[in-house]
This record gives structure tokens, sequence and C-alpha cells, in this order.
């Protein structure tokens, strides 16, 4: 059972906020979330972190400016998750606004797998480059890049992902987390490198002469495609990155958002007047994203690169439909890995590292997602290889475990058993012989087991606390909506005692409800769940603004509940 815990914060840091006008419920939540003064929440793009600590990008600038002079054929080699294909549209709309002739390729995930390899490169060398560019991958392939070198194609990395003991041999790389760079925010996506490489091109084409003031501030036009893969790609939103967030979504709702996003908004019945981080993350992503998980993402870029409104829709129809094949083929995964769980004890594991031939290689990293919230453990999904005697996996963690560092250990004490692997702290994705199946569980929970605690697989629900119910009103919803929320910054929860006025069920499967606190009623929602509650509850909810027939109202969704009568 699920405990709540009350997040804690400054008093002097929330005081400080209150003072500078914010209220205390807002004021307490951002206390709560590290901020201790109002400046960090300034979002305009004044305080970007600048361009110059970002080791390499101003000789990358060079790079790309010199081969832009000299009519360079120039490829960018994308990554197939939605953090790669917005990276792959934004170098391409970018260089091409600078006057570069790029072109594209992104690796099919079920025939060449991920990043640089040297089967990606003699494929891009049909091509007949003089460039290669990586976008969301290309540090960990070293392999790649001396097969480009052999071949006389210069290569230039841009990547975010963690480098292995090896770099590649590339003519210019560029990664906040590589050795030696001062970057402060180590956590940008792969679109916010390839995004910062270009202002630093601008700059460089600035002092050569080459391009208008026009020109350059219309890269400006790219921060949608910037804020979609950083939100999509769920990595920390430091100040820098909800800079980035906050003004792509701007763009948005003044209409000023690109033909392919704006496509897939309207596929999905969203207004992006009103677009919110939450909708790019659990709407626009996931349509995305199912290209590259069911078929192939040049689908996803050809969307997003697309400046005719008919095609972009007619893609974004079918990225729709993708995305709803994906969900009913991940529904039919969680069946078969619940009954397989159903043979073990899940609580005497500290991990789970999962595998049915009948899984659906492009859909095993949600279902590794949603069983790792479920059971509160680091978890693996495998399912099988272009080659037979291969499995591949893609995994999930929880706080408490840095999954690829795991991974390390593992390849270390074992170093025939993992073919491969790379990733961060939260995700990561491995390959082993599919004989090796047996002794990977067996390697990796001795590992976890080293790594975490009891206490660290009890999950935690963390709370903002109690609201007065006066402040549970539209206003105040829409004021949480306003913000960027997010990976390590995580939406406000709260927890209160509540008494269950009216319930029923909609949709088969969710509860629609009335509750009531300190006199005032208010709506609610319980998705999944269709059996009644008891008569009163304490609830863990987050506070939203439903629409519906073009009204707003305020209303509760509840995230965890108990019974407040046997309530510990």
């Amino acid at each position: 059972m699920p405990a709540i815990f009350p997040r804690p914060h400054s008093a002097t840091a929330a005081e400080h906020l209150t003072t500078a006008g914010y209220s205390p419920a807002i004021a307490r939540i951002f206390a709560a979330r590290g901020i201790t003064e109002s400046a960090q929440l300034e979002h305009s793009l004044a305080n970007l972190l600048p361009v110059s600590g970002l080791k390499n990008a101003s000789a990358m600038a060079v790079h790309l400016a010199d081969a832009i002079a000299a009519h360079k054929k120039l490829l960018v080699i994308a990554d197939y998750d939605a953090d790669g294909a917005t990276a792959c549209a934004v170098a391409v709309r970018g260089l091409r606004l600078f006057g570069a002739q790029v072109e594209f390729i992104v690796p099919n995930r079920f025939e060449y797998g991920y990043g640089l390899t040297p089967e990606i490169v003699r494929l891009a060398a049909k091509e007949s480059p003089d460039i290669l560019i990586t976008v969301d991958n290309g540090i960990a392939s070293v392999d790649g890049v001396a097969e480009a070198n052999r071949l006389g194609i210069q290569v230039l990395v841009t990547d975010h992902h963690l480098p292995g003991d090896t770099l590649p041999d590339a003519a210019c790389i560029v990664n906040p987390n590589q050795p030696g760079c001062t970057f402060a925010s180590k956590n940008l996506a792969g679109v916010g490198v390839m995004f910062y490489v270009l202002l630093a091109l601008r700059a460089e084409l600035r002092k050569r002469g080459k391009i208008s003031d026009e020109q350059g501030k219309q890269l400006i036009a790219l921060l949608d495609l910037v804020a979609l893969g950083t939100v999509t790609d769920v990595v920390k939103l430091d100040q820098n990155n909800r800079i980035l967030v906050q003004q792509g979504l701007l763009r948005m709702r003044a209409g000023k958002t690109c033909t392919g996003i704006n496509a897939l908004f309207q596929i999905a019945k969203k207004n992006p007047a009103r677009a919110i981080s939450t909708d790019l993350g659990f709407t626009i992503g996931p349509r995305l994203n199912a290209a590259g998980r069911l078929e192939d993402m040049r689908l996803g870029i050809d969307c997003l690169l697309s400046d005719d409104a008919d095609a972009a829709m007619v893609m974004a129809t079918r990225l729709d439909e993708l995305n709803r094949e994906r969900r009913s083929i991940e529904t039919d995964m969680q069946e078969v890995a619940l009954a397989n769980l159903e043979s073990i004890q899940v609580t005497d594991n500290y991990s789970l590292a999962l595998f049915d031939a009948s899984w659906h290689q492009g859909v095993i990293g949600i279902l590794a997602s949603r069983l790792k919230d479920k059971f509160h453990r680091p978890v693996i999904a495998f399912a099988l290889s272009a080659d037979a005697n291969e499995i591949k996996g893609s995994g999930r963690s929880i706080s408490a475990l840095h999954l690829r560092d795991a991974l390390d250990l593992v390849s270390k004490r074992h170093p025939s058993l993992i073919k491969k692997f790379g990733g961060h702290a939260m995700a990561a994705g491995l390959t082993i012989a599919k004989n090796d199946h047996g002794n990977f569980v067996a390697a990796f929970e001795q590992v976890v087991r080293e790594l975490l605690s009891e206490s660290d697989l009890q999950q935690k629900l963390d709370s903002d606390g109690a609201l007065n119910a006066a402040d549970i009103n539209l206003e105040f919803a829409q004021q949480l909506d306003a913000q960027i929320w997010g990976q390590g910054f995580p939406a406000p929860l709260f927890d209160d005692d509540f008494s269950v006025v009216n319930q029923r069920v909609v949709g088969e499967k969710h509860l629609k409800l009335k509750l009531k606190k300190s006199g005032q009623l208010f709506e609610a929602m319980l998705f999944g769940q269709a059996e009644p509650l008891p008569d009163s509850i304490h609830a863990l909810y987050s506070v939203s603004v439903n629409e519906y027939k073009d009204q707003r109202s305020v209303q509760l969704l509840i995230r965890h509940w108990v019974d407040a009568a046997v309530q510990v």
C-alpha cells in the first residue's frame, strides 16, 4: 500500500514568494520544489543559459558555417523517439533557414536498432553526404563514427546521453554530459542540444555577415518543437528547460505553432490556444512516438517538417491510428505480463526482468513503465530481436536506482552477458542473447539488491498538503495549469478528507464523483475503478480544469485513496 508523505518546503522561501505576489498555496508549492526566489520562475528567453557555456557549440558552429559556405551536403541521423524526431525537425528546419543543403534519415528500430551504427553509416553513404550530424544519439557510436571516418565522411555529434568510457572520434561533439563540459544544465534533451547548436551557428553567421537580423529572429519559430521534445523525453525540468518549454507553449497559444504540431492538436481534439505541458507529454507526444514504436519515425518527422496543412493532417491521422493500435497492443501485453507474474511473489523480488515472445519490441518501454508504476521496482521488459538468437530489453527505474549504472555493474561482473546497453538514470535499453535471459534475471536482481534497501521499494506518494476548501476554485486550477510541470518539477498533489456525496460509473470503468469538504461540493473523477467508494475517503488528488462544451470548471482527479474510517 503506498504511503502519503508531506512534501517538505522552506517556510522562509514560501514567505519570500508570498511577498513577491504569489498566493500562499502557490508559494508553498514552489518552495517545495526548491524555488527560493521569484527570479527562478522567470521564463523569458533572456534568462536562458548562454550558449558560450556549452562545450564545443561554437566550434561546431564554425564547422557548419564553413559547410554552408562550401555548399556541402549535410545529412542528419535521427533517432526514432519523439525527442529524436523533434531534434531532427529542428536541425533540418534551422539549417535550411541558414541556407544549408540538408536531408535526414532515421533508423528503423526493428532493422537497425539505435544510434549511428556502421550499418547506418553505410546506408547513409548511399546519399553521398559530406557531413553526418547526429541528433539525440552518437555519443556511444564509436564503431559508427570510425566507419564514417573510413569512408571519408565527417561526423558532428549532438547528443545528451551519458558517454561511455571511450568517446567517438568525431570531428566535433556537443553534449552537456561529456567530460569537460561546464554547462550548468546537464538536463538538456537532444532537441535542446540541437537548438543550442543553432544558436551558436546564428552567432557565427552573424559575425560573418551571412544572415540578416530577420533571418536570425526566425530561429524562435522552432521553440514549439523544442518544447515538445523536451517534455516527451522526460528530462528534468530545471529552470533552463522550463524556459524552453514555456516559450514553446506561448507560441502554441499564440497560434504560431508549426503545421505538423497543429495537425496533431486537431486530431487529438485539443485546442493549441490552451496548450499546457501535460498536453505535450500525454496527448501530442504519444501520437508522435507511435510512428517509431510500430512503423517508422520518418512519418512523424515528415509531419513535423510539413508546411502543407492538408498533408500534415493526413499524416497526423495516420499517427493517431498508430497510437490507437499501440494502446491496444500495450493492453494485451500488460495482461500477459500480469498473468506471468501470478506464478511468482513479486514482493520477494527487488527487480523484474520479463520476456515474452509475443511482445512487441516497440512497446516494451511503455510496458516496463506501467509495471514499474504498479510494483514500484526497476523493470526491464524484453522482446524478440530481428536476430532470433537475441532479445532486446527496455527498462524503467524508480528514483532510488540509476538504471544505466546498474546495467554497467552487471556488464562489468559478467562481461559476456550484455551485448550492448545505454541510457540514463530512469530509462535504459540493452541487448542480450535469448538463452541468457535467466542468467540476466539473476545477475540484475543481485545488483539491484545491493543498490537498494527494502525501504526504497516502499512506494511513497508526495503530497503538497491539504487545501482550504475556498482555495479549490477555477482560478487556482488555471494558475496551476499555466505552470510548467514534469520530471524533477512534479505537478502538485494534495491530500484531504472528503465525504462521498454521489458516485456513478462512466465509461464502464471510471467513477464520476461528487465530494464534500468543509460544506463545499466538488466534482471529481477516479479513473480505472468501477467499484464504489466508502462514505468517506482520504484522497490524494490534483486540481484541474475540466472543459466541456466550451464551459470550464474546476475538477479534482483522484490519484490514490483510502477509507477515511480505517486510515492509518
